[in-house]
């Protein structure tokens, strides 16, 4: 399909680079196309960012029925753009769409689609340290109809932001908080789909751990409510006695596309990551036997996020007095040299959009 493009009349404002937040600022183009029964997908299009009309009965509001993604844009030294891993994003969003009921999209033309939307919108790639271009491609049910079934027509968009870090931290470790009282997903639920209930079910949690002064979640599997799973927005890894352990996939974890990275990564260096069933006890019973050398959790918006405490009932884990691990530190700049063009990406992880 060929891609029709309308450029906006007029262009907005670049943001100063040094106080780029997270999500809160947005492009002046967009990507959407439409789905329905006799046209399949159809209609791909670049045009000026701008609201979606919709009536209130729209089957999203009501019953969720919602994926998306997230990746990001990086300028190299040499003023170029390029993405990384961009068709794993696009596989798992197939993936969530087809647990979602949603029609899959060809990602070939997505990817495509992503890059023209790139050309357009260069201009907004920052380029100051730890800044980046973020990418939401999302797929919502667009019927008007209060039954409970599967849509029959959708709406695909990809919306940029350009951002600074994630965490208010940056690079320093954060303070996550173990709940025991909910749980975010169970098997054979939704919790390894990139659906908008997912986040929706985190919410609470995440506020109760904002009011007790931590940044995210650590969430328990939600049956014996005794295994680690996840941090809100990141894959979690425990390094033990000098053995990186992460949760193996159980279908209620995400499957971390930087997760893989890592786990790729820690091969190419002959220190295997164990993927495997991991008790809150075992971590608890390492830190006290001086055995836990390190926490960090893996991500999109974070890339690499040491973890300095772990809050657990009344115990408190302080790992690496306060100070990032020599494995995030490492894992954190091979993947952002791969990222922002410092490095040759020998993997073959980069795409070129110009």
């Amino acid at each position: 399909m060929e891609i029709s493009i309308q450029k906006a009349g007029s262009l907005k404002d670049l943001p100063d680079e040094s106080e780029l937040a997270f999500g809160t600022l947005f492009t002046d183009h967009m990507f959407n196309m439409d789905y329905d029964l006799d046209n399949g997908w159809h209609n791909p299009r670049i045009e000026p960012y701008g609201p979606i009309t919709m009536n209130p009965s729209t089957m999203v509001l009501h019953y969720g029925q919602s994926i998306f993604e997230g990746l990001k844009a990086f300028k190299t030294p040499e003023d170029k753009i390029q993405l990384f891993r961009p068709e794993q994003n696009f596989t798992r969003f197939n993936q969530s769409a087809h647990r979602m009921c949603i029609p899959e999209i060809d990602e070939n033309l997505a990817l495509n689609a992503l890059k023209e939307l790139l050309k357009i919108e260069k201009r907004w790639v920052p380029s100051a340290p730890g800044t980046s271009l973020y990418i939401r491609p999302t797929i919502i049910a667009m019927d008007p109809f209060l039954g409970v079934r599967a849509s029959y027509t959708y709406r695909f968009f990809i919306i940029l932001s350009p951002v600074g870090a994630y965490y208010k931290e940056g690079f320093n470790p954060v303070k996550i908080w173990v709940t025991e009282k909910y749980v975010r997903a169970v098997p054979g639920g939704v919790g390894e789909v990139k659906t908008a209930g997912n986040y929706a079910a985190s919410l609470y949690a995440g506020e109760e751990a904002h009011h007790k002064g931590y940044t995210q979640v650590l969430w328990l599997d939600g049956v014996e409510r005794k295994y680690v799973e996840e941090v809100g927005s990141m894959n979690i890894f425990f390094v033990i006695d000098d053995e990186i352990i992460t949760p193996a996939l159980s279908g209620s974890i995400l499957s971390g596309i930087t997760r893989d990275s890592v786990i790729a990564m820690a091969e190419k260096w002959g220190h295997p990551v164990t993927q495997r069933r991991i008790s809150i006890d075992e971590v608890v019973e390492a830190h006290e036997a001086g055995k836990l050398q390190e926490c960090f959790g893996s991500g999109t918006a974070a890339v690499i996020s040491p973890v300095g405490q772990i809050k657990y009932k009344d115990k408190t884990l302080a790992i690496g007095d306060g100070k990032v691990g020599s494995w995030a530190r490492k894992f954190f700049d091979a993947i952002t040299d791969i990222q922002y063009g410092r490095t040759q990406d020998t993997e073959g992880w980069v795409h070129k959009v110009d």
